[in-house]
């Protein structure tokens, strides 16, 4: 028998739980789920997870919104969570009740190794402080403006050379779409750029990978579920927190250097800026302008800055190989609208087609199909249903993003959805691959320059293809962010 198979691990975990159950007996509980919203029968212990997709629970969700209707709770383990879906019910939760829902769950994985620093997974007013904090000096480092865009337009330049450099021949784009994205972040967070070989690039990028893979596989939820108990098994924890460690460690080094020749007058990078804010910030009971603070912020930055944006635009090129009719289509709007010139954000109005593709690459992508969890701030009547303050809450980004109400053909790939009949450009309402509400994305405006500035000068500059023979998969690779499978690649020069 496998010891590291979950299913093995799971009835272990049953068994010690049954067993302190006969010997302590459990906890009286204040009966506060009145009124709450409906779901399966838990079974003592494991809740709902023998009818839990471990590998995609959003399709567990899908078949209990159809039973249980838009909100419905399921038990994974003792700990109840209430799952929003359709487009309606998650923006009446996260935009018209924005403040109730604005709290981040306490996910055990995340909160041992981070214990509540940074933005991402931070609470309270540690979460806004630091919010505030990343948006204004992401705007002071120039997202949404020029000098931003120039640096995300040198950068492709930089990425257009690099794969010229394959001439045609098949390569694997993970590293290098990586690599590009991560630059543009990096310039903000630390003032410079790193070569596509650099070997500490190569590493951070690595560890990366590999701990988005684990936090969403089924060994994440259950050391979620019984975090206690998953402790005893290290192999899994002390992969995902010794990456977090190394990460860390650089993070550490480079301000550390930063700090000694750090100029309040010449601020060059979210570093420098956050380095003043701790000069100035004031003695007192709550510190926020921490080391520890800075470390994990820095990390939430990197991570989500390049992660979310290179495995779209991977995506954007695989889908482009998989459809080439839709990619000449986009092309052919290159050629007409910005020739042989570089692309600018401006050009993006003029170009109703190659937009509505970006959309639907970022809607049928789904790469954050169950979005991160939420929280309660405070108990709320919701829809009819009362969830007491902490309640978890997951507002399925899939579940609108994939809404049959709002798009004709969510399973296919369908540009039109961003398409009027006359070919013009169109909005709809129910796409949120950023989410929305006070915890959506940071960096969303920038994602979008990047989407928008790398993904044309690709296709302006190289037809895409598989190599000869291969078979393209568009079935992904599930974490915490659904990826495309290893594959190869080939980048035809356009002339």
């Amino acid at each position: 028998m496998n010891i590291t198979d979950p299913i093995t691990i799971l009835l272990s975990i049953i068994l010690c739980l049954f067993v302190a159950f006969l010997f302590y007996g459990r906890k009286n509980k204040r009966n506060i789920y009145h009124n709450f919203p409906p779901g399966p029968k838990p079974l003592p212990f494991i809740g709902n997870m023998l009818i839990f997709n471990t590998k995609k629970p959003y399709e567990t969700f899908k078949q209990l919104s159809q039973k249980y209707g838009s909100v419905f709770t399921i038990h994974i383990g003792e700990e109840k969570m209430v799952v929003l879906t359709g487009y309606e019910t998650v923006k009446d939760a996260l935009v018209n009740h924005a403040d109730e829902f604005s709290e981040r769950a306490k996910v055990p994985l995340f909160h041992d190794i981070l214990k509540g620093h940074g933005v991402v997974f931070s609470h309270g007013e540690n979460w806004k402080v630091m919010r505030r904090f990343t948006l204004s000096t992401l705007r002071d480092f120039g997202m949404g403006r020029k000098t931003i865009e120039n640096r995300i337009s040198e950068e492709s330049d930089c990425l257009v050379k690099h794969i010229n450099s394959y001439k045609g021949k098949p390569f694997d784009n993970n590293m290098i779409i990586n690599a590009a994205v991560a630059n543009i972040i990096v310039s903000i967070l630390i003032g410079h750029r790193f070569d596509y070989e650099d070997a500490k690039l190569l590493r951070l990028m690595k560890i990366i990978n590999e701990n988005m893979k684990l936090a969403g596989s089924p060994m994440s939820l259950l050391y979620n579920t019984y975090p206690t108990v998953m402790r005893w098994f290290p192999g899994f924890y002390k992969t995902v927190a010794n990456n977090v460690e190394e990460m860390q460690r650089f993070i550490s080094e480079t301000f550390t250097a930063r700090k000694k020749q750090l100029d309040v007058n010449d601020q060059r990078s979210l570093i420098d800026t956050f380095l003043v804010k701790q000069q100035e910030e004031k003695p007192g009971p709550e510190l926020y302008f921490t080391n520890e603070n800075l470390k994990v912020l820095v990390g939430d930055l990197f991570v989500a800055g390049m992660e979310t944006t290179s495995t779209t635009l991977r995506w954007g090129l695989l889908l482009m190989m998989k459809y080439p009719e839709i990619q000449r289509k986009v092309q052919n709007e290159i050629e007409n609208i910005i020739g042989s010139s570089e692309p600018q954000v401006i050009h993006r109005k003029d170009m109703p087609y190659t937009d509505a593709v970006i959309h639907e690459i970022q809607r049928f992508g789904n790469i954050v199909p169950n979005n991160l969890p939420h929280a309660t701030t405070q108990d709320v009547t919701f829809r009819g249903y009362f969830l007491p303050k902490g309640t978890q809450v997951i507002p399925l980004l899939t579940s609108v993003l994939y809404d049959e109400n709002h798009f004709e053909k969510p399973e296919e790939f369908y540009p039109e959805h961003f398409l009027d009949a006359s070919g013009n450009f169109v909005k709809n309402e129910a796409f949120i691959p950023f989410s929305v509400g006070k915890r959506s994305c940071a960096g969303e405006t920038l994602a979008k320059m990047e989407l928008f500035m790398f993904f044309t000068r690709l296709l302006q500059k190289f037809t895409f293809q598989a190599p000869p023979g291969a078979e393209l998969d568009i079935t992904p690779v599930i974490g915490l962010t659904w990826s495309p499978k290893s594959h190869m690649i080939c980048a035809m020069p356009r002339t």
